[in-house]
């Protein structure tokens, strides 16, 4: 009686032990996995600003340009204020900027002053006002005396309305000392310096968040041709507009803590300081976002560095590499058990052989890896006439050796499960070994193969070090034969991983990448359990 209980209270502690362990690694996949997945969906669900319908329509022709245009009309009135406000407060700081217009002013009405029916001695006469106005101005604009300043623009403005500079380009010095005496009019002299580097720092964060001004000529890079396409972009870039990062040493001997300025009031009482409260308060009616489900991001091609796009390209690679991977991989791992199994008595060479198996099965990857560069890439492929550089039939090869043991032991423990009664029946009637094999013993083994193939699978499919030296590449064309190399998934986000940079400015499209392998693995595992369920089946008779 009390063995019986005994062994009941083992096998209930077994069980609730069993159950735990399923609960504690269900709970530790959802930890793992859930805020990975939910980060990686905004690269398809997010709300896409005006920027990301432009580029859109111009990378990808894709969108109404009628609807797009309206939209950029009306985000532009918005921003037309923004890059007023600061032309105008410049007009009062940038002081080679504004020697250089009074430099093309004096040029022009000297090129109009040749063109005049007028006497010599009028022409060195007006020419020589016009300099003498032109390096009042220069050196105005590079002092920081009020007085000399106030003076100095008294004299131009004396000839404001001289006969000889009416209706020429010289009546745009007037306008220039006009300008100048009303911007500067709020501006502490001695912080110009000060005033010129924030308001290029200002600029900097407002062309990120907004992309090139209207009339500027595109950057070559189309990650500099659009501003932010995402609101939540948007804001990050928005708070570096709003805010300077200050790092000062609070306690000493310690890290520096970051203290934040607010931009507005390094700008305090200058027409630059409203502009932020500005930006802030309209930040909907300059990026104008809409919630955008971006399914398009499983088939668009991405631009450099993978800023702009989607993962098409990733995924048909992944594909490539592990469906050729697991045709190399499936009739090899079951002939090589059915011959452990079979074909072989349990001796010395069997023992060491299942023993290299076993050990090659726990070698790290990036040691198959650099032996697929030695041996496939730098010999095998060139032998089939392919070039000497990585490509996907070097990959593949490199991950079917990677993934070998562990087919090979699964088949071989799935072909060993077989009833040995189902054998010496099949050979009973008359039928061969081989026949035997490939009739009775291969269909009952055929669902926990399958298993090993799932194993292999999701190893194959998201596997980086291996291909790295034998054929994948971060950016490039579409492979046209198993002699090029092709992207994968595993290695974009290894790449975009390794940029420190670009990863802290598109992290959706880091997680992104992840998440879609961690789907693309799912669903090819669902294929391969699909096929042993079927197998299972066929096998019972259902």
């Amino acid at each position: 009686m009390k063995l019986r209980l005994h062994r009941q209270f083992l096998d209930k502690s077994f069980t609730v032990i069993a159950a735990i362990s399923v609960i504690l690694i269900t709970i530790t996949l959802v930890i793992v996995l859930g805020p990975m997945l939910y980060r990686g969906s905004k690269a398809v669900f997010f709300h896409g600003t005006v920027e990301f319908r432009k580029m859109q329509l111009n990378l990808f022709d894709r969108g109404d340009k009628e609807e797009i245009d309206k939209e950029t009309t009306k985000a532009a009135e918005f921003r037309e204020k923004i890059y007023s406000t600061i032309e105008q407060f410049k007009e009062g700081i940038d002081a080679d900027t504004l020697s250089d217009k009074a430099k093309a002013i004096y040029k022009a009405y000297g090129n109009e002053l040749r063109l005049n029916n007028i006497t010599g001695e009028q022409f060195s006469s007006q020419r020589k006002l016009a300099r003498e106005i032109r390096n009042k101005l220069q050196d105005t604009f590079k002092s920081n005396d009020r007085d000399l300043i106030n003076s100095n623009i008294e004299f131009v403005l004396q000839y404001r309305h001289d006969e000889r500079f009416a209706n020429t380009s010289a009546a745009e010095f007037f306008t220039l000392a006009e300008n100048f005496k009303k911007n500067i009019s709020s501006i502490d002299l001695e912080k110009r310096e000060k005033y010129s580097q924030l308001l290029k720092d200002t600029e900097e964060q407002i062309d990120k968040l907004l992309g090139p001004r209207p009339g500027q000529a595109l950057p070559p890079l189309p990650m500099h041709q659009y501003g932010m396409t995402r609101l939540d972009m948007s804001k990050r870039v928005l708070n570096r507009v709003l805010w300077i990062d200050n790092w000062v040493q609070v306690d000493p001997g310690k890290p520096l803590v970051n203290q934040p300025i607010s931009r507005a009031s390094e700008f305090a009482g200058t027409e630059m300081e409203p502009l932020f409260d500005y930006i802030e308060s309209n930040l909907d009616k300059i990026m104008r976002p809409k919630f955008t489900f971006y399914w398009q991001y499983f088939i668009d091609d991405s631009t450099h560095g993978h800023y702009f796009g989607g993962v098409g390209p990733e995924i048909l690679g992944t594909l490539l590499l592990t469906i050729l991977s697991m045709l190399i991989v499936f009739p090899l791992g079951i002939i090589a058990a059915a011959f452990l199994v079979e074909c072989s008595t349990d001796n010395i060479i069997i023992r060491i052989i299942r023993m290299c198996i076993n050990t090659l099965a726990g070698v790290p990857s990036i040691v198959f890896g650099l032996f697929g560069l030695a041996f496939f890439v730098l010999v095998f492929v060139p032998l089939l006439g392919g070039p000497s550089m990585g490509c996907i039939l070097a990959a593949s090869l490199t991950l079917a050796v990677l993934t070998l043991p562990v087919m090979i032991r699964a088949s071989e423990e799935a072909i060993r499960s077989v009833p040995q009664t189902y054998k010496e029946a099949s050979l009973g009637l008359g039928a061969s070994r081989f026949t035997t094999f490939i009739k009775v013993t291969f269909p009952a083994a055929l669902p926990g193969i399958l298993t090993g193939v799932i194993l292999s699978l999701s190893r194959v499919a998201g596997e980086t070090a291996p291909i790295l030296f034998t054929g994948a590449v971060a950016l490039g064309p579409l492979p046209k034969s198993i002699y090029h190399p092709t992207r994968t998934l595993s290695y974009a986000c290894y790449d975009i991983a390794v940029c420190d940079r670009l990863a802290m400015q598109v992290p959706h499209k880091q997680y992104g990448m992840v998440m879609t392998l961690v789907l693309l693995i799912l669903v090819l595992n669902a294929v391969a359990i699909f096929l042993r369920s079927r197998a299972f089946k066929k096998l019972k008779g259902q």
